[in-house]
Formats: structure tokens, sequence, C-alpha cells
């Protein structure tokens, strides 16, 4: 697999750096999560099936866990020499936990001058927020995101999903995979760094870049598109319909579609620009042409004509959908004394090296004597270590 032989040490819980080292796992790398005593919150989080969360289980498959007692020295000590034995570190503490803990930049690098350390936070670990506590709502709100979710006139809002941890744990898993290439080809390591904010930010994408060409703050737009028009949901016979044509060509189509090909040619809605400035109009003759037909009727038709549009699945109808089964986006994990439990699958395909689910996700400190014995550590000194609570 891509990642095999990389051994990731994860000193993360709950989201962001659980995404981050899954998606590590996934790709073949042996991920050895650190989990104090009481464990990562999230096996006791969300939905509970056979006794398992399904929160927990999906983002700490393909990983080993070691339970162990950092407060203690010989859990420190304990640390140091799976650090020394690992190409990455990844942690999601506030800045200066890890140093306080007596593993500053300059002891990871002495420990280990190949390692690639990743941190995840909230703000970065400058500036004048550095030190605040974060989550994935503030991030929202502090980048602007939510600013431009909702609907004009309506109070800003939230994505409905953790969207900035996931972000984080992408460009976490990126920067991680970026550095350990470097690594391999140099034999130095690297620290990288990753926020909920900054991800946030980077998302604001062509948002973003109108801000900067004209200085005109955006207003929330809801389902519509703030530089394309028609664009967004609209009611069909027996439901919704959402439909994306995002240029000249695209409308053509649905112009034809529609059975309305005067509007390629009428000077209110014949460019971009004009459907943009007369978008009440438009949106208006569209949705009195799609609610003449059923939702179905207009997805297949539209999507023959090369118009782009969807129905709007629940999360239940998302999951039965034949493109997503198809592409394997539920799979089928078995997890020991808890059964069989549905998961999200994987978005990477790889032609060559396809990610799997080669472990599901783990008890807590299921493996922390199989972890020792590979640093060393023989059954004398794990039984002295278990009963002082180390381990």
């Amino acid at each position: 697999m891509p990642l095999s032989g990389v051994r990731v040490l994860d000193l993360t819980r709950v989201l962001s750096g659980p995404f981050c080292t899954a998606l590590l796992g996934d790709m073949g790398a042996d991920v050895i999560k650190v989990e104090a005593p009481e464990g990562d919150s999230i096996r006791g989080q969300g939905a509970i099936k056979d006794g398992l969360s399904g929160y927990f289980a999906q983002f700490n498959r393909n990983k080993r866990s070691i339970r162990l007692d950092l407060r203690k020295p010989e859990g420190r000590d304990i640390l140091a020499r799976l650090i020394a034995q690992s190409d990455v570190l990844v942690e999601n503490f506030r800045p200066g936990v890890l140093a306080r803990m007596g593993f500053p930049a300059e002891r990871l690098k002495e420990l280990r001058p190949s390692l690639v350390s990743c941190a995840i936070n909230g703000f970065g670990s400058t500036g004048p927020y550095r030190d605040r506590p974060a989550f994935d709502f503030i991030a929202q709100a502090l980048s602007g995101f939510m600013s431009v979710n909702g609907r004009d006139g309506d109070p800003p809002l939230r994505s409905g999903i953790p969207i900035s941890d996931l972000i984080a744990g992408l460009y976490a898993a990126l920067s991680v995979t970026a550095s350990v290439l470097r690594a391999r080809e140099t034999g130095r390591g690297q620290q990288t760094e990753v926020s909920l904010t900054n991800g946030m930010v980077s998302m604001l994408s062509y948002i973003a870049t109108n801000y900067f060409a004209s200085g005109t703050v955006p207003p929330r737009s809801g389902n519509d598109h703030s530089i394309a028009a028609p664009y967004g949901l609209y009611p069909t016979r027996d439901g919704e319909i959402a439909i994306a044509p995002p240029d000249d060509v695209f409308f053509g189509r649905l112009a034809d579609v529609l059975g309305m090909p005067a509007l390629k040619s009428d000077p209110l809605y014949a460019t971009q620009h004009a459907r943009v400035a007369n978008r009440a109009r438009i949106n208006a003759i569209v949705g009195g042409q799609l609610a003449a037909n059923t939702t179905a009727y207009w997805v297949e038709t539209m999507n023959a004509a090369g118009v782009p549009c969807g129905p709007v699945n629940t999360v239940e109808k998302a999951f039965e959908d034949p493109q997503i089964l198809a592409q394997e986006m539920v799979i089928n994990v078995e997890h020991p004394g808890h059964g069989i439990v549905r998961m999200l699958g994987f978005p990477m395909k790889l032609s060559e090296t396809p990610c799997r689910v080669r472990l599901p996700a783990p008890e807590l400190g299921e493996h922390s004597d199989a972890i020792l014995a590979e640093l060393g550590y023989d059954e004398t000194t794990l039984a002295s270590l278990r009963s002082a609570g180390v381990i």
C-alpha cells in the first residue's frame, strides 16, 4: 500500500486528528493510537450499537491502541521510545502542550531526526488567538464561512457537518504525506501545522477572490449561486430538483430542455451577467416550467441533454443511491464482539494499491502489550507498568 512501512504515532482525539490518521491508515500506515487511561471521548459519543460508537469506529479504523498515562514519568518515557521508532507524530493539543509535556521540537528532532510532526489546532501557533479554545462551530464563524451560508436576510448558518475538522484533517494528511516523501529523500523531518480556522479561510474560494477584486462584502445567497443563474433548488410536481448550469453553454441546453429556446437570445438572459442581474425573473421562469413535471422526469431528461442536475436525497436515500453504492461509499466492517458495522467507504480510488480496512477500530488499550513488546519491554516490566497504572 502507498504508506506501508510508515509508522504514525497518533496523539489525537475527537475528530480532526483521528480523521487525518484514519486516512493515513487507510493508505497502509501503521497507526498507533495513544490514548489516555479514560480513552478518546468519542468512544462514548454518537449512536451506540452493540456497545460500539459508530462515530469512533469510523474515524479510528486501521489503528492499534495503546492505553498510556502520560501524566506519569514512565508513560512519557514510553512515549519517547515510541517517537524514536516512528516516522510521523500527529497531535491536536493546544499550542505548547506537547512541549510542556517534555517534547518540544528540539527534543523530537533529537529522538528522531527524520520525524514528521503535525500539529492540528484551532487558530495556529502564532497570533493573538493561539491559546483560545476552538471547535468547529467557532472556526466556521470566525473564518467568514458562516457569514455566506443561509439566505439573505436570515441569520448566518453553520454547515451541517463539522466541516472545519474534516478540512483540517485532509490538509494534515496531505502535509504529512508530502513531508514523509521529503524525509525519505533527505533523512530530515519537519514540523507541519494545520488549523481549523486557516482551513476554513482557504475554502472561501471565489467568495474571497470576488471580495479582493471588488471590495464588496458578499451577501448570503441561500441555494442561489452568487455569480451564476439559474442555479439552485427548484420545486417540481412531486418534490425538488437541484440544477447547476454554470455558464452560457449549459444554460442553452437548459433552455432547450425546457422548451424555451428563445431565452438564449433574450437580452435579459443571454449572458451570465444578465441572468444574475435578473435572477428573480429567470428563477420564476425556470421554476414554472419545472413544476409541470416530476423530479424523476427532469433528472432523466436534463442529464440526457447534458444539464447538471440531481435529486435532493436524504441521508437514507443517499445511501441507497445506485451510484453511491456502485462506488462502494458504504462498506461493512466486522468488529469482533460488536458485529458488522456499516461505515463510509474510501473516496480515494487507487488502481494498484486500493485503500482497505485492515483493522477495525481498536478496543481501548487492545494492543498495549504487543506495541510495548515491539519496543523491547519484557513481561516483568509490563506487569510492573500495569500495576502502577502507566498502561
